[in-house]
C-alpha cells in the first residue's frame, strides 16, 4: 500500500499502510515537514519499536484499531462476540479512500474486513484546516448471526515526552473542576454512567509535557462527542506505548448487530498544540466558529426570570420585568419553568406541555406580544425528556418510561425519564413542541433542560441509553428543521450536558446553575477550554447567590458575566435606581466589546499567585484586546506580582487602561495608581514578558482592562 501524511495548520498525522493489516499510526502531533516518499518511509521505519528479549518475535505496533491478534496487550479497540465466538479479530486492509486536495479538510476512509469473524470495518478520519483531527469507526456485521458489541473506541498514540495528565470533574453547581497528576504506567479511565454527559464529565483529557500551562508546553487532548454514557482514557504500557482514546460506554446487550447491521462510534475529537492549553482552545474554537451552524448574529443579552419569580407567574409582574429589561438594554426575555398545566412547583406537571389555563387564561400571547413589542426576543423553558408521576401524561401512559419492567428507577427531583425510543412517546413530544412553536411564532428560543440522570434506563427490557441519546438528537434535529429560526440552549441541571454532539444541535450551553461569580470564574475558565465564549451562557445573578449564599457586589458579578453569552438572572424590577444604572452600563460595555469577545482568541494567564486570575480575548489581527484580572482571595504577599498580558503582537505598542463607563473596583491602595490613571503604553513583548503591576484589589473584585494598538 502506502504511507499517508495528512497535514493541516502545523499538525501532522502519519499512517503506515504498507502492511496487510490496519494502518499503523506513525505520528500524531506537530508538523514534521514536507516529506517525499522516501522521507515518509524512513520516518516510518525509524519509529518501529525494537524486538527485545522475552517479547514477540516481531515488533508490536499500534494500529488505528488495537487488536489482540497483533500482540496488543493494552485496552482493545474492539470488544465483542458472536455467542462466544469471533471475540478476537484480525482485520485486513481492503482499501484507502483519500481526499487531500487543496487547503480544506483532509479526509481519509480506511476499509478493512475480517471474513473469518464476519465483520467489516470503516475508519473515517478528517483533519480540518485548523489542525483538529476527528476519528470515527463504523463496524458492520457481515456474518449470518447476531454480533454483540461491547466496545469500539478510536485510539491515538502520544509520545513519551507527555508525562502529565489533566482532566476535569465536578458536581452540580461545581462543574469543570480541574485535576492533574503524573502519567504513570497503567490506565486512567474516566467513565460517565449518567445517561447524559454528566456534571463530572472530563470534557477534554489532556496529556502534556512536564509543567505545561495555559500559554506553554506541548499538549495532546481528546474529547468524546457523545451525550450518553461514555468513556475517555489514557493508558501507558510497560512496553512503552502511551495512548489516548474514547468512545461510547455500552451496557451488556445494548448493541446487538443483526446480519447486515452497522454501528457508528461517536466522533473522537483530537487536538495537538505546542502553545499550551490556550493553543488547544484556539484550534477547537476556530473549528467550532467555522461550522455552518455556528451562530452568526450577535448573541442577545438575555434575561431569564427564574431567580426573579420562580413558579410565581403573574402577567403584570412579568410585564414589569420586561419593561425594566428593555430599559437596561436586554435583548432576549426568557420565561422559565412554571407556565404549563399543573406546574406550581417541581413535583407535578412535567409532560403536560399545554399552557396552564388557570395561570394564563388568555394564553402566553399577551406576554409574548408585550415582550416583542418592547423590542426583545421571547424565549421559553421546556424539559421534554422528563415526566412527573403527578401528571396527566404519566397517568395515561405509565408504560412510556425509560425503566426496567415492574419497577421505577429512583426518583430524582420528583421526575422520571420518558422513553423516546417508543415511537408514540417520540411522536407525542414532537407534536407538542411543534404545535407550541407553530401556535406562538414569537417564540424564538427554547431553554431545553434535562434535570436528572438516566438511572436503570431500560427500553423493552434492554439497556436504553444508546437509543435514548440518538432519539434526543433526532428530536432536536427535526424541530430545527421545522423551525430553523428558533435557537436552543442545552441546559441539564446546569452543565451536565456539555459536549460537541449536543452542540451540533444547539446554540449555547448553560454552564452551571450556580451564578456565584467566584464559582463561575472557574466554571467558565474550564468550560472555555472546549467552547468559545459565545456558546457559554454567563449571567449576572443577585447580590446574594441563590446556590451558595455568598454576597458579591455588582461590579464583580458583571465583570465575570460579560465574558460569554451575557445575560441576567435577577429580579431587576426590584433593584435600586443606582443598581439599574450600573447594570445598564455593564450591559452597554458588553455590547461594545461583544464583536471582540465573540470572535477573538481566548487567552488565560499563568500567574504565580493562585489568588490572582487573569484572562482575556485578543482580536484576530492583534489590534486590540480586553482582559479581566480577578482577585480571588488574599495573597501571602502584600502585593501580587505584575500581571502579564499574553497574546499581543510583540512588535506593536499598546495603550492599556481600565474600561470606562462602569465603576472602578474597590482596592486597598491609598490612591489610584498614577501609572493606570490615563493608561500606560508598552510593547506587546513587554506586556507578555514583564506585565503591569495592577492595583491591589480587595478579595472578590475584578478589574477589566482594554488594550488598543497605538497607530
Amino acid at each position: 500500500m502506502t504511507i499517508l501524511h495528512l497535514r493541516r495548520a502545523r499538525t501532522s498525522l502519519l499512517l503506515d499502510a504498507r502492511g496487510p493489516g490496519l494502518p499503523r499510526v506513525v505520528h500524531w502531533g506537530g508538523d514534521v515537514g514536507d516529506l517525499d516518499d522516501d522521507g515518509r518511509r524512513q520516518l516510518a521505519d525509524a519509529t518501529v519499536p525494537p524486538v527485545v528479549p522475552s517479547s514477540f518475535d516481531e515488533p508490536t505496533v499500534l494500529s488505528l484499531l488495537p487488536e489482540l491478534s497483533a500482540g496488543w496487550s493494552g485496552r482493545p479497540g474492539l470488544a465483542g462476540h458472536r455467542d462466544g465466538r469471533d471475540w478476537s479479530t484480525a482485520f485486513r486492509l481492503d482499501g484507502l479512500d483519500v481526499d487531500d486536495s487543496g487547503s480544506d479538510t483532509a479526509r481519509l476512509t480506511v476499509r478493512a474486513s475480517d471474513p473469518a469473524a464476519g465483520l467489516a470495518l470503516a475508519i473515517e478520519i478528517a483533519l480540518d484546516p485548523h489542525g483538529l483531527l476527528t476519528i470515527r469507526h463504523r463496524l458492520r456485521n457481515d456474518g449470518d448471526s447476531a454480533y454483540e458489541l461491547r466496545e469500539l473506541t478510536p485510539v491515538l498514540p502520544v509520545p513519551a515526552v507527555a508525562t502529565e495528565l489533566l482532566d476535569l470533574t465536578g458536581r452540580w453547581c461545581r462543574e469543570r473542576s480541574p485535576q492533574r497528576h503524573l502519567w504513570q504506567q497503567g490506565s486512567w479511565v474516566r467513565e460517565g454512567r449518567h445517561g447524559r454527559t454528566g456534571h463530572d464529565a472530563t470534557l477534554l483529557l489532556v496529556a502534556g509535557t512536564a509543567g505545561f500551562g495555559f500559554g506553554h508546553g506541548e499538549v495532546w487532548a481528546v474529547h468524546t462527542a457523545w451525550s450518553g454514557d461514555h468513556v475517555t482514557f489514557a493508558e501507558r504500557q510497560p512496553t512503552g506505548e502511551s495512548t489516548l482514546g474514547g468512545g461510547e460506554l455500552l451496557a451488556p446487550g445494548e448493541i446487538r448487530l443483526g446480519p447486515g447491521e452497522s454501528y457508528d462510534t461517536p466522533l473522537l475529537y483530537a487536538v495537538w498544540s505546542d502553545a499550551g492549553l490556550d493553543g488547544l482552545s484556539d484550534v477547537l474554537h476556530r473549528h467550532l466558529r467555522a461550522r455552518p451552524s455556528h451562530p452568526r448574529s450577535p448573541r442577545p443579552v438575555t434575561l431569564n426570570v427564574w431567580e426573579a419569580v420562580y413558579f410565581d407567574h403573574d402577567l403584570d409582574r412579568l410585564r414589569a420585568l420586561a419593561d425594566r429589561a428593555a430599559q437596561i438594554g436586554v435583548e432576549r426575555f426568557v420565561l422559565d419553568d412554571g407556565w404549563f398545566r399543573g406546574r406550581r412547583d417541581d413535583t407535578a406537571g412535567l409532560g403536560d406541555w399545554y399552557v396552564d389555563e388557570g395561570v394564563w387564561p388568555d394564553g402566553l400571547q399577551p406576554l409574548i406580544d408585550h415582550v416583542t413589542g418592547r423590542g426583545l426576543e421571547f424565549g421559553l423553558w421546556v424539559e421534554p425528556e422528563m415526566v412527573n408521576p403527578d401528571s396527566d401524561l404519566f397517568r395515561a401512559h405509565p408504560d412510556w418510561l425509560l425503566a426496567v419492567p415492574g419497577r421505577l428507577p429512583p426518583a430524582w427531583r420528583n421526575q422520571q425519564v420518558l422513553d423516546l425510543g417508543i415511537p408514540e412517546t417520540y411522536d407525542y413530544l414532537l407534536e407538542r413542541l411543534d404545535t407550541l412553536l407553530t401556535d406562538h411564532p414569537g417564540i424564538s428560543y427554547l431553554k431545553w433542560d434535562q434535570n436528572r440522570d438516566l438511572t436503570e434506563a431500560g427500553h423493552h427490557s434492554r439497556p436504553g441509553v444508546h437509543g435514548q441519546t440518538l432519539a434526543v438528537y433526532r428530536l432536536l434535529d427535526e424541530l430545527r428543521r421545522r423551525h430553523p429560526g428558533v435557537e436552543i440552549e442545552s441546559c441539564s441541571s446546569g452543565g451536565a450536558r456539555v459536549d460537541l454532539a449536543i452542540l451540533a444541535r444547539t446554540d449555547r450551553v448553560w454552564a452551571s446553575d450556580c451564578n456565584d461569580a467566584l464559582e463561575r470564574l472557574s466554571i467558565q475558565r474550564w468550560t472555555g477550554l472546549l467552547l468559545p465564549p459565545e456558546l457559554i451562557g454567563t449571567h449576572v445573578g443577585p447580590e446574594r447567590s441563590h446556590t451558595t449564599n455568598r454576597v458579591h457586589d455588582l461590579g464583580f458579578r458583571a465583570a465575570t458575566a460579560i465574558f460569554g453569552h451575557h445575560g441576567i438572572e435577577w429580579d431587576i424590577a426590584s433593584i435600586s435606581a443606582a443598581e439599574q444604572t450600573e447594570l445598564a452600563a455593564w450591559v452597554a460595555l458588553h455590547k461594545r466589546l461583544r464583536p471582540l469577545l465573540h470572535a477573538g482568541r481566548v487567552v488565560r494567564v499563568d500567574h504565580p499567585d493562585p489568588a490572582v486570575w487573569a484572562h482575556g480575548v485578543v482580536e484576530g489581527d492583534k489590534s486590540r484586546a480586553v482582559y479581566a484580572v480577578a482577585r480571588l482571595a488574599t495573597s501571602v504577599t502584600q502585593v501580587p506580582g505584575a500581571v502579564r498580558l499574553p497574546g499581543l503582537d510583540p512588535d506593536r505598542r499598546y495603550l492599556v487602561r481600565p474600561v470606562t463607563g462602569v465603576p472602578a473596583p474597590a482596592t486597598i491602595e491609598r490612591a489610584a495608581p498614577v501609572r493606570l490613571a490615563g493608561g500606560v503604553t508598552l510593547s506587546g513583548a513587554a506586556l507578555a514578558r514583564v506585565g503591569v503591576q495592577l492595583p491591589a484589589l480587595h478579595p472578590e473584585q475584578s478589574l477589566v482592562l482594554e488594550v488598543d494598538a497605538v497607530v
